[in-house]
């Protein structure tokens, strides 16, 4: 290779990784604010309208932002998710936190009930080394987590796959929940309003709902980002969860909501 094809590789090489992270920045920008002005992105990144725009492309293609109405909206928004696998990346250390509480509230030969939050997937490799435990979920990041530990049972509930959740959904789910209890079930929601916990998305608020009632115990998962949050569907109150853990950086005025609610409310530490 001449000296200057070296140079021209290593300038895409950073050039690449310039776009990377600038698409990072607008995604975390975007999912920050709910909505933002490609305008508005473009001055905070300090790119041209063009390349904002390409990035934009790029990132709904991914399902991670949506255009609407001349905004750019977070696809983790009170109208949409994001996807599983982006989400499974997202707020690492705060579910690494929230995940070690909760594996020490789960004994050894428990029945858990995982929805399709990626949160249970941060709990499960925090068991790693447990005693086995029956695991029920409708979620295949779990059972892929699963899949080379033999010492766990599992059972995948059927229904309709959904690639963004990674996950099954729909009538024959609830279907499936009707025939299965369990000791405990780990979930997690989009967003809390007035002692009440939401999704976007109204079957994933029925099969979260039917978690809960085929449970004896249900902890819920709660990251700080999710108290900025709305969405549209309810499956349930504050006061029926028996625990919620929450990460260091939830602020007092959140910790104090969720303790009016007279749920048990365990801060992980960091």
């Amino acid at each position: 290779m001449s000296e200057g094809d070296a140079k021209l590789v290593s300038r895409m090489s950073r050039n690449s990784g310039d776009q990377s992270q600038r698409r990072r920045t607008i995604a975390k920008r975007v999912i920050e604010m709910g909505e933002v002005s490609v305008e508005d992105l473009a001055t905070y990144t300090g790119v041209s309208l063009m390349t904002v725009y390409r990035d934009v492309a790029a990132l709904e293609a991914a399902g991670i932002l949506h255009k609407h109405r001349g905004k750019v909206v977070a696809a983790a928004s009170g109208l949409h998710e994001a996807t599983a696998s982006y989400r499974l990346k997202q707020e690492a250390t705060s579910k690494r936190q929230i995940a070690k509480a909760v594996a020490s509230l789960i004994p050894p030969g428990s029945s858990v009930m995982l929805d399709d939050s990626t949160s249970g997937v941060w709990v499960l490799r925090e068991l790693a080394d447990c005693a086995p435990i029956s695991v029920i979920t409708n979620s295949l990041l779990v059972a892929r987590e699963l899949e080379e530990d033999s010492r766990h049972s599992l059972l995948v509930l059927g229904g309709e796959y959904q690639s963004w959740a990674a996950a099954t959904m729909g009538p024959v789910t609830i279907s499936n929940l009707e025939a299965v209890h369990a000791d405990i079930c780990l979930i997690s929601a989009s967003g809390i309003r007035n002692g009440t916990v939401y999704h976007p998305y109204a079957d994933v608020a029925a099969v979260k709902a039917k978690m809960m009632e085929s449970s004896e115990l249900t902890i819920l998962l709660l990251d700080h980002t999710k108290f900025k949050r709305r969405a549209m569907y309810s499956f349930g109150k504050l006061a029926d969860v028996d625990v919620i853990v929450v990460d260091s950086e939830t602020s007092e005025d959140d910790l104090q909501m969720l303790q009016d609610s007279g749920s048990r409310v365990i801060v992980a530490t960091p």
